[in-house]
């Protein structure tokens, strides 16, 4: 990973935070093999499911089963959703493969759309910042000296409108005044978008405020929705204001599938797709370990599985094709539709027959040199600088 930028730990949450909104009649051998699928990736943390009601949630009736049938694969800690004691019970009984991961640290937090608390879990923003006190006391009891502090619904409300970076911050203060008071540390801050109002210049300011105001906090959380196509470059704001003495926690979906029916866009609320964040940390330089190729199977096989086309965009073009065996050909026919589309990975048999206008081979010097394994520029050389046809000054 670049030096510059943050340790970034990414979880994957389709088969939770996907699968929860989509049909409950999806067969149980197809989550199944996606979930192994998924196990093939090169990903790291994967999120089975739910362990919840099935009268509330009953995409995750039959967890129980899919636990017995999937194939683990060594290396990758899977993870699931439990909301109570009986949920944890449950899940315990699959662990391992299940890690029974906790946040290590005390953490105050609570929704800043009252209104939202109360459609999604029944309770109100008073009642979670009510809890507060009995957190703080638990962990002075324990002589714990680190603690977190976040907010949900951090960037606005489909409910009740737009909330600044002021805003956000004047919880997190409030939340920090409490510890500071417990003499215990505050080095975590989250955040959390579950009505995708995140927007890039809003995470830069909250995070950046957040380093210059608290320099103990080191480690950040973002959870972000992609319900008007900003969480892909919320992220990226959030990578570049951070540094290398910081971690950064990531979420989201392949495919960029997901939603909650209490936010009121269902389906279309989304969020960042795996296979899109993936390339781009790609391309940024940081070293992720996950086979894009494999990665955009996935999403092709989720697709087959809910029947309808998925919100991410690389499962679409590929990946940028930058080695040579990867480039399209030059002499390739109108690709128009979104099967056409899928020849980088499925090779020329899907666009034979489509319109050819070129009544001649298109050739180009610059294909020549990429052929012979050549940059098609030289910015420090002469290539295509010192060419005839390159215009020049006439003095």
């Amino acid at each position: 990973m670049s030096a510059r930028y943050p340790t970034i730990v990414y979880t994957e949450e389709g088969m939770r935070e996907g699968m929860q909104i989509e049909d409950a009649n999806i067969p149980l051998e197809a989550k199944v093999a996606l979930l192994d699928a998924l196990s093939e990736t090169g990903l790291k943390r994967i999120v089975v499911g739910s362990f919840v009601s099935p009268k509330y949630t009953p995409q995750m009736a039959r967890m129980d089963e899919l636990m017995k049938m999937f194939r683990p694969r060594p290396g990758v800690t899977y993870l699931a959703l439990a909301l109570n004691e009986k949920g944890v019970e449950r899940a315990k009984q699959y662990s391992p493969p299940l890690t029974m991961e906790k946040d290590r640290l005390p953490r105050l937090s609570c929704h800043m759309c009252d209104v939202f608390a109360r459609r999604n879990t029944n309770r109100s923003q008073m009642q979670e910042m009510a809890a507060w006190p009995r957190i703080i006391a638990a962990a002075k009891e324990k002589g714990v000296r680190e603690a977190g502090i976040g907010t949900n619904a951090s960037f606005g409300s489909n409910f009740v409108g737009d909330f600044t970076p002021g805003m956000a911050m004047k919880f997190l203060e409030k939340q920090h005044e409490l510890w500071d008071e417990a003499g215990i540390t505050v080095t975590s801050v989250s955040i959390g978008d579950p009505m995708g109002w995140c927007h890039p210049v809003k995470v830069e300011e909250i995070f950046t405020r957040v380093k210059k105001k608290w320099p103990a906090v080191t480690n950040f959380r973002a959870h972000l929705h992609n319900s008007r196509g900003m969480a892909l470059p919320s992220t990226y704001a959030a990578i570049r204001c951070l540094d290398a003495t910081d971690s950064l926690h990531l979420e989201g979906t392949i495919g960029g599938v997901g939603g909650c029916p209490y936010c009121g866009n269902g389906r279309a609320t989304g969020m960042t797709a795996t296979e899109d964040l993936m390339h781009m940390l790609d391309g940024m330089g940081i070293e992720t370990g996950v086979d894009l190729d494999k990665l955009i199977e996935c999403v092709w096989l989720l697709e087959e599985t809910i029947g309808r086309m998925a919100w991410g965009h690389v499962s679409r073009t590929g990946p940028r094709p930058t080695r040579l065996e990867q480039m399209y050909d030059a002499n390739a026919p109108f690709v128009e539709t979104l099967e056409q589309a899928k020849h980088f990975k499925l090779g020329p048999k899907v666009y034979e027959g489509c319109i050819n206008p070129w009544n001649e081979p298109i050739t180009s010097p610059y294909l020549d040199r990429v052929g012979k394994g050549l940059p098609p520029f030289e910015v420090d050389g002469a290539w295509p600088w010192t060419e005839d046809f390159f215009p020049k000054p006439s003095k």
